[in-house]
């Protein structure tokens, strides 16, 4: 067992992180982790710092704004001084602000109810923009709020930036640069061709086009600016954030239009909670939004702290990436033997929601991450909305971590808990594939969503039939009785009457559910529709042959030998045939597939869709005569391309496969 950290290790540990990755990424352009992962370790040192404020010095990333400004360019001393915004991630954090602002205001104001401006917090690169007599004379990056980099060269480029103001005005303003997703997917395309690598995201691609010392680079980019504070004006100033929105509007700067001024913290919430969906469906990145005291003489008697003002705050998004500790790793035993690893972390909110497992798939990716007991990982939820650990933070790794061995034997595979490698793969499975822990886990199949989904049959109900011996092959669920349940824990006569009701209509049953319940080896609720569209009869299924199901598309040579394999077996071949005793097995309808718009077409979702469920697209696309795969191939006809899109996007363009957006997708299955 690994000895425990202590805090002043963990802190010393994640001022070391922090400091590395806030300099790659705010003065080299580096973004090694993601800033969703960045957030969360230092959130986690300013819960430490609140925790125990003796750790904090005046050397702490909290206390000090970015990273020094990019040896190189011409340095410019900006006249007023630059800020960031302290964050929130919770309802709960933004009434704790509202609170703050009112008690600090009280003694001067008395109670009085601030409104607030909400904007979008659009994930560019800051840029400081001076003009004098109403011409642009000077454009610098934020760099350490002091000092920043000239960048007025690459800044006139982009056709979004006022070069004169509709009127001569003194005045400094602040702007956010940034590039759209079509025209950073286009660059990527042009940059394949190329052989070059690809940019990860627009946020980097707009800060590095700003850094060019060749302004014909940021010409290129097409980027675009949004402005959204006046620092100083010659004019009289505007009483309010929402007035200076639009003074700058009148000076022909481009605000973004989608803000509104509430009158409470209430308000501020639901504009928040609104734009968490919508802000995906927007040309630029949003990762949250910015609340201001909207009245300025509230903002100047509010003032600022060491590093950021009283008056506004950040209150992000529910974040992609985090950042969490591994406490444990745990061999799963799955429905056909085989083990998957499973990392046990510390509790964690990520995209919403709370996370404390997270698949670390086999053992070639344990080894490929390096992921060990007591790392600080990244981690994300992403297309599928599956946690995945993405990386280590190595700074953070405790002295005496050591790499994951991977054990000789599993208890749970009953016998000897002998495992083996599976020939050709990175997986190990249970030599013993009827141990309990097998045996339980092609029930929970049998009875799930995707197999004969039956109502109010759940994990627990299944290991009391199995552990009493109720039950020991499938076709003996069908002749379960009220009795029989009344024996289980928390089983009364309604809820017993309930499921044996649910079980009995379960026995008319769809085949490619059928298919999906038997646990096959590589055979999936994708693979078992084709399968029974293509054969429309068990039996036709179990007399296939290897040449034949290979020649479909979306099944390969391992999948073929695996169905042909799984019912060469006697037993296999016994259990179909007491299932049909038992059951009334639905064929699929026949499609006149060749009338059908979509005949002859194999899609690939990926990523999640705004219009409808992925279940939902998947039938469209069956209706209309066309077929969906579980993976990318080059007999992939389209990927379908939704928001947080993952690996099968990447698959696609490698092999040239077309992609279509969730708009495109939509006019492809119109009727």
């Amino acid at each position: 067992m690994m000895k425990q950290e202590s805090v002043q290790q963990r802190y010393e540990r994640l001022k070391k992180a922090v400091n590395h990755y806030r300099t790659l990424y705010h003065v080299y352009d580096i973004e090694e982790i993601s800033e969703a992962a960045l957030d969360s370790l230092k959130r986690e040192l300013v819960e430490l710092e609140a925790a125990h404020p003796e750790l904090v010095t005046p050397q702490s990333p909290s206390q000090r704004v970015a990273g020094k400004p990019l040896p190189g360019f011409k340095k410019v001393k900006h006249k007023v001084p630059q800020w960031s915004f302290n964050d929130a991630f919770t309802p709960q954090d933004m009434r704790e602000f509202d609170t703050r602002v009112k008690r600090f205001l009280k003694p001067a104001f008395g109670d009085v109810q601030p409104t607030y401006v909400c904007e979008l917090k659009i994930d560019g690169l800051k840029v400081v923009f001076e003009y004098e007599k109403g011409l642009l004379t000077t454009a610098a990056t934020r760099g350490d709020g002091t000092v920043g980099e000239d960048v007025t060269h690459n800044i006139r480029t982009i056709e979004s930036v006022p070069l004169t103001l509709e009127r001569p005005v003194d005045i400094i303003v602040e702007g956010e640069v940034w590039m759209s997703s079509k025209n950073l997917a286009a660059i990527n395309r042009a940059r394949e061709k190329n052989g070059e690598p690809l940019f990860m995201n627009p946020r980097n691609v707009a800060a590095g086009s700003i850094r060019q010392l060749d302004p014909a680079i940021a010409a290129s980019r097409n980027l675009d600016v949004f402005f959204y504070e006046v620092a100083r004006t010659s004019d009289p100033p505007p009483a309010t954030q929402a007035e200076a929105l639009a003074y700058m509007r009148e000076l022909g700067f481009k605000v973004n239009t989608h803000f509104t001024t509430a009158h409470d913290i209430d308000e501020v919430i639901a504009f928040w909670e609104s734009w968490k969906e919508k802000g995906r469906a927007q040309e630029y990145w949003i990762d949250g939004i910015v609340v201001k005291v909207n009245e300025k003489q509230y903002q100047e008697a509010l003032g600022y702290t060491g590093k950021a003002p009283r008056f506004a705050i950040a209150l992000k998004f529910p974040a992609e990436q985090v950042t969490t500790v591994v406490e444990a790793i745990v061999l799963q035993v799955g429905r056909t033997g085989v083990l998957t690893p499973v990392a046990h972390m510390r509790p964690v909110e990520v995209a919403g929601t709370i996370v404390s497992r997270a698949t670390l798939h086999n053992e070639d990716e344990i080894k490929r991450l390096d992921v060990r007991i007591g790392d600080t990982v990244i981690l994300q939820k992403a297309g599928d909305v599956i946690p995945d650990i993405v990386s280590v933070v190595p700074e953070l790794r405790p002295k005496g971590a050591k790499p994951y061995e991977w054990p000789t034997n599993v208890p749970e595979c009953g016998g000897d808990g002998s495992i083996e490698r599976v020939p050709g793969a990175a997986a190990w499975r249970c030599v013993n594939i009827d141990s309990f822990a097998v045996v339980r886990r092609r029930f929970h199949n049998f009875v799930g969503k995707h197999a004969f989904d039956i109502e109010g049959f759940g994990p627990s109900t299944v290991d009391q039939l199995l552990e009493k011996g109720l039950v020991q092959h499938y076709n003996e669920l069908f002749t379960l009785t009220e009795g029989d349940l009344l024996t289980l824990e928390g089983f009364a006569e309604i809820s017993a009457k309930k499921l044996v009701a649910a079980i009995q209509k379960a026995r008319t049953v769809e085949l490619a559910r059928l298919i999906v319940g038997l646990s096959i080896p590589q055979v999936g609720e994708e693979t078992a529709i084709l399968l029974a569209d293509q054969f429309r009869t068990i039996d036709k299924l179990a007399a296939a042959s290897v040449e034949k199901l290979e020649a479909l598309s979306g099944v390969g040579p391992i999948v073929a030998r695996a169905i042909v394999g799984w019912f060469a077996v006697k037993r296999h071949q016994q259990l179909v045939e007491d299932l049909k005793s038992v059951l009334k097995i639905k064929s699929p309808p026949k499609r006149e597939a060749t009338r059908l718009k979509l005949a002859g077409k194999t899609f690939v979702l990926t990523g999640s869709l705004s219009s409808m469920s992925r279940d939902e697209a998947k039938e469209k696309i069956r209706v209309l005569g066309g077929d969906v795969s579980g993976s990318v191939s080059k007999k992939t006809s389209y990927v379908v391309a939704g928001d947080e899109a993952g690996s099968k996007l990447e698959k696609a363009e490698a092999l040239g496969v077309a992609v279509l957006t969730e708009d495109e997708f939509l006019r492809i299955i119109a009727t």
